[in-house]
């Protein structure tokens, strides 16, 4: 297995007496994509909220790229998030004053890079996801499906070591989202972009190298 991106040993949180996690592990290797599936209140989302640091677990270990994030401060957790993690959602969280190349560029404005790197980065990405000729139109203007690749674009500028992807299909129609799910599948595999994929689809679950089953709290099985 290639070195580890993440690795999640007896996650355990709880919101009052409600226990969401109970003892989950997860490995997840550098470029690998994995499928998280399972009934609503079953933990997915809080999972995913676990691993990209914004809830804090409440026992066990995480730890992402070599950094153990219960040992992390906010500024730092902040830092990691902004740098080496992102996500998509199910309903793209675009900025709608800004155009599909503003959104795309907008997490870079964060990081130490030169003018020419950013615009480099956005162009290749508002290429790979065929949207150039409509990089200055703004979100109302763009199609669901349009949108929903700006995000992904936007997700990789970073050039993130892992992406969170919270039913990234469930907001568009089966013919558009198989091909977000192919143009997924193939921008990961082109970065070595490791990807965690909640989904109720088993179509979505295509794409990833293992589908894990989650239920009350627990990782249950590999497989569908």
């Amino acid at each position: 297995m290639a070195t580890p991106i993440i690795q999640a040993e007896s996650l355990t949180k709880a919101f009052g007496s409600n226990e969401v996690l109970r003892s989950v592990d997860l490995e997840l290797a550098t470029g690998e994509r994995v499928a998280l599936i399972g009934p609503s209140g079953s933990g997915k989302s809080t999972l995913l909220n676990c691993l990209g640091g914004l809830e804090r677990v409440d026992g066990g270990s995480l730890i992402f790229d070599g950094l153990e994030m219960q040992e992390m401060g906010g500024d730092a957790l902040a830092a990691l998030r902004r740098e080496r993690l992102s996500s998509i959602f199910q309903f793209f969280h675009l900025l709608p004053t800004l155009t599909a190349e503003e959104n795309v560029a907008f997490p870079l404005r964060l990081l130490d890079l030169s003018s020419e790197e950013r615009y480099q980065r956005v162009g290749d990405l508002m290429d790979k996801v065929q949207l150039t000729p409509r990089k200055h139109a703004l979100p109302e203007q763009l199609s669901g499906g349009e949108q929903q690749r700006v995000a992904i674009a936007r997700a990789l500028a970073i050039r993130p070591k892992l992406i969170l992807a919270d039913e990234p299909t469930g907001n568009l129609d089966s013919v558009t989202g198989a091909a977000i799910l192919d143009l997924i599948e193939s921008l990961t595999e082109a970065y070595q972009t490791a990807l965690v994929l909640v989904t109720h689809s088993l179509e979505a679950t295509r794409i990833c190298h293992r589908t894990l089953r989650m239920r009350d709290g627990v990782i249950l099985e590999e497989g569908v």
